[in-house]
């Protein structure tokens, strides 16, 4: 072991054991690096608690990152819709401090049938309540085949979106008033509105889905982008929305490749990442550094919005070290608010590995209670109040 690997070890002990999970200090007592700070919005009439919200994304950054995990209260490996349950909790006895939830059939041809738009409901209200942050993706249907999201086969979706009074711009613009009918019935005990993070047509960077690289122009895409946020801030008046942008980077890059068909720093609020790396450490960390650049230079907080590995798997075996090794160690130092696995499916009799976060019983358990112990790792019961204005934090 050379000096500079024993040096990183040593380090990753001090964050992970040194404080006993007594974060208090952590979140309250940092003001180092409280420097004052204007940011913007792109809805200039957001309410106070989504601009409350945006202000400690922004604070947060220099404190430590938000583990989350998507659908994590709604079912998980074993169970499904049982309310306050949750596959972290029943490791560490604490929530998720982001909680993932998908949009697409709230809004979609499915709204009228689907068995879990109740549950999505009823678990953003519990994680608001404990103050948690919520943040919505959206596999949306195609408005033009009727096929789903991964349906690539047309390359004239945006543009019979983007034709007014088109089939496709007609069903697309009811889509979005149906988000926009959920978004604005999610209101916390005082009735105020609750802030999501909503980051529409993630992953643009790959070509699976409707409006990723296969299907969509540079130009296409912008437009449909500004379209969305304006249809739903301008005609539907949704104001607790955080527009986060979320490209895909499982490789080694920079600065450029997450700016790819950027729409415009007046439109877009969020940083995101996906980042479906493996144990491409290297690619991990090139991206993370990335971000945290691009987040200071356009004054936008960020973070991982996707990451993980199905099944939590190394070469076909159960990846017992992944937590400290492909997660918490590349996320040290790194100014990044979040990170969110993807789903645990639902799959009792356990026939597959469809799995992304810790569930209890998996080889794993250990060292994501490592991760949680760690300082720079945040949980529910760590964050301070995400819906006040944070200190020295102007949201314009």
């Amino acid at each position: 072991m050379n000096k500079s690997t024993i040096l990183s070890f040593a380090f990753l002990l001090m964050v992970t054991i040194g404080c006993g999970k007594s974060k208090d200090d952590i979140i309250d007592d940092d003001k180092g690096n409280d420097e004052a700070v204007s940011l913007s919005l792109f809805d200039k009439s957001a309410t106070a608690e989504t601009k409350a919200l945006y202000s400690q994304l922004w604070r947060i950054q220099s404190k430590g990152f938000m583990f989350g995990h998507h659908d994590a209260l709604i079912y998980g490996r074993e169970w499904m819709n049982e309310p306050g349950r949750s596959d972290v909790y029943e490791i560490v006895e604490d929530y998720p401090a982001v909680f993932s939830v998908d949009f697409a059939e709230v809004m979609d041809d499915r709204r009228a049938t689907s068995t879990l738009n109740a549950a999505r409901k009823r678990t953003i209200l519990e994680a608001r309540k404990r103050g948690e942050v919520i943040t919505a993706v959206c596999h949306l249907n195609n408005p033009l085949t009727g096929g789903d999201s991964w349906d690539n086969s047309s390359d004239d979706v945006a543009k019979q979106i983007l034709q007014e009074g088109s089939a496709t711009n007609v069903k697309f613009k009811q889509w979005l008033d149906n988000l926009a009918e959920f978004a604005l019935s999610l209101k916390d005990e005082q009735g105020k509105l609750i802030p999501i993070i909503y980051r529409p047509f993630h992953e643009h960077t790959q070509q699976w889905s409707w409006w990723g690289s296969k299907c969509t122009t540079n130009d296409e895409f912008i437009q449909l982008w500004k379209f969305t946020l304006n249809y739903l801030k301008e005609v539907k008046g949704v104001h607790n929305f955080i527009y986060a942008i979320s490209p895909q980077r499982d490789n080694v890059g920079g600065r450029e490749e997450l700016l790819f068909r950027w729409p415009g720093d007046d439109f877009v609020d969020f940083i995101g990442m996906d980042c479906y790396h493996g144990t491409n450490t290297q690619a991990f960390q090139s991206n993370l550094r990335a971000l945290q650049v691009l987040s200071k230079e356009k004054l936008k907080p960020c973070g991982v919005t996707e990451v993980g590995i199905e099944g939590i798997r190394n070469g076909g075996a159960p990846y017992t070290e992944y937590w400290t090794k492909e997660i918490l160690t590349p996320l040290i130092g790194k100014q990044v608010s979040m990170v969110v696995m993807w789903r645990n499916a639902y799959d009792p009799l356990k026939e597959g590995f469809h799995f992304y976060g810790p569930w209890k019983g998996h080889s794993s358990v250990e060292d994501f209670k490592v991760l949680y112990r760690s300082s720079v790792s945040l949980f529910s019961k760590d964050l301070p109040n995400m819906y006040v204005l944070a200190d020295n934090v102007t949201v314009n």
